[in-house]
């Protein structure tokens, strides 16, 4: 009998432990989790601290009753002590009791995720600062919130600009802090970002933006005191989104890994040495708009990559089709989705793009209410091939970043999006869909 050892299970641990069993369900997988739930869906968050989830236990979409059903031996609350790969043995104790034991494994699952970035900043380690990362955060972050006055987020990404929404419209003071001089830097360019800056002024919340966290100070009157290169901010308490890293120090030195951590991994999820597996936020992934491994935690990334864990831990069978990284949020009345490069990103990965915006109402005007919508479409100005687009309104605006994802993954040039047959329904859209009008206006620039 073949035995598994699968370390970690929120999203890839899940996925791949339900797709080994139904591939093989006659083999013997142990799967470590160090705590005493799986699954969780982190993304909803603020989503839950702002009264917008009928039940919060629906933010599980597993148990592990559920994958002990179907035939995993669950290790919950267990803390996995030494992975080594040579001699093909996992080292684990109970966190309760402290009980050690080892398995014998004949293939080895890395799902062990991510970890919140967490500077050696002085004073992070206050009482009144937390991260925003699992369920544990989650209900803290929903009791601090009952009766505060104030609060402060660092890090302006998809997380803490959620929070820091959240927080606004529950009439809590809120400041956001980011080291990039624009909120949600590395989602979207600035013909966007300028529209969520304006909303978050416009709901009270303090932009610090461009400022450096550099120490933390507790006060006598139960507050706490973020201090950045310029400025000092205080409030009862301030949540850390910083970003995260690859949470691989188990096997650190025994695969190849990028030089922040993330594990390697070829189109069949398979790591530099034989019978290792990654997939989800402690692996690499094929991001198409470059063609490069990457690293981009997503979970959407980490359902994918689990599913082929299992399609090919027997044999290489089905092949990663790689990711456009493409994602969607939603703040105040504005909706946003972007798929693929950014020109922002694009830049920093040192290639060149060029960039195209066009702002048109989403559907006609002799409808009752329209919307405008800003469109940003990157390309590649020798092949011309779509290489992200970005997405911005009151309107629900999300498929189009589905659109996009297909476009960059089948390669499709600007010429080709501008002729695709989108439909036409006055209450959907104008003539020509704005996807394919700002697509048109590329091919004429």
């Amino acid at each position: 009998m073949t035995t598994v050892a699968v370390i970690g299970c929120t999203h890839a641990g899940t996925f791949a432990t339900t797709a080994i069993l139904q591939e093989h369900p006659d083999w013997d997988v142990h799967v470590f989790e160090r705590n005493g739930t799986v699954s969780f869906l982190s993304c909803g968050i603020a989503l839950w601290a702002g009264d917008h989830v009928s039940d919060p236990k629906k933010m599980f979409y597993s148990s592990p009753e559920k994958l002990e059903e179907a035939g995993a031996h669950m290790h919950m609350n267990t803390n996995v002590t030494n992975v080594d790969i040579d001699k093909k043995t996992v080292e684990y104790e109970d966190i309760a009791t402290g009980d050690a034991s080892t398995l014998q494994f004949d293939k080895l699952v890395v799902t062990t995720g991510s970890r919140p970035v967490v500077p050696p900043i002085p004073g992070i380690k206050s009482p009144h600062v937390q991260q925003c990362k699992n369920w544990g955060d989650a209900v803290r972050i929903k009791e601090r919130m009952a009766g505060a006055k104030s609060a402060i987020v660092i890090g302006a990404g998809y997380i803490g600009a959620e929070l820091a929404e959240q927080f606004s419209l529950a009439g809590i003071d809120t400041t956001l802090i980011d080291g990039l001089d624009r909120v949600l830097a590395n989602n979207f360019d600035k013909p966007i970002t300028d529209q969520v800056e304006a909303k978050f002024r416009e709901h009270g919340v303090e932009l610090a933006l461009g400022q450096k966290v550099v120490s933390f100070h507790d006060n006598d009157d139960n507050t706490v005191t973020v201090i950045t290169e310029s400025g000092e901010y205080t409030a009862q308490f301030a949540i850390l989104a910083m970003g995260f890293r690859p949470n691989t120090d188990l096997v650190r030195g025994q695969v190849d890994m990028l030089p922040n951590g993330a594990i390697k991994v070829n189109k069949y999820m398979q790591a530099s040495v034989p019978d290792v597996y990654a997939a989800g936020d402690s692996a690499t992934v094929f991001y198409n708009p470059t063609g490069q491994q990457d690293y981009i935690p997503l979970a959407t990334n980490a359902v994918r990559q689990g599913l082929l864990v299992g399609a090919n831990i027997e044999k290489p069978t089905r092949e990663y089709m790689g990711t456009q990284a493409t994602s969607a949020v939603q703040l105040y009345d504005l909706s946003l989705a972007a798929s693929g490069l950014t020109e922002a990103g694009a830049e920093r990965r040192g290639l060149s793009v060029n960039s195209t915006e066009l702002v048109e109402d989403y559907r006609p005007a002799f409808m009752m209410s329209t919307a405008p919508v800003t469109s940003i479409l990157t390309w590649d100005p020798e092949t011309r091939e779509v290489k992200g687009g970005q997405f911005c309104s009151e309107a629900d605006i999300s498929g189009a970043a589905n659109v996009i994802s297909m476009a960059i993954q089948a390669h499709f040039t600007i010429d080709q999006l501008a002729n695709v047959d989108f439909l036409f329904q006055p209450n959907f859209d104008q003539p020509v869909y704005y996807v394919g009008a700002v697509a048109m206006k590329a091919c004429a620039e």
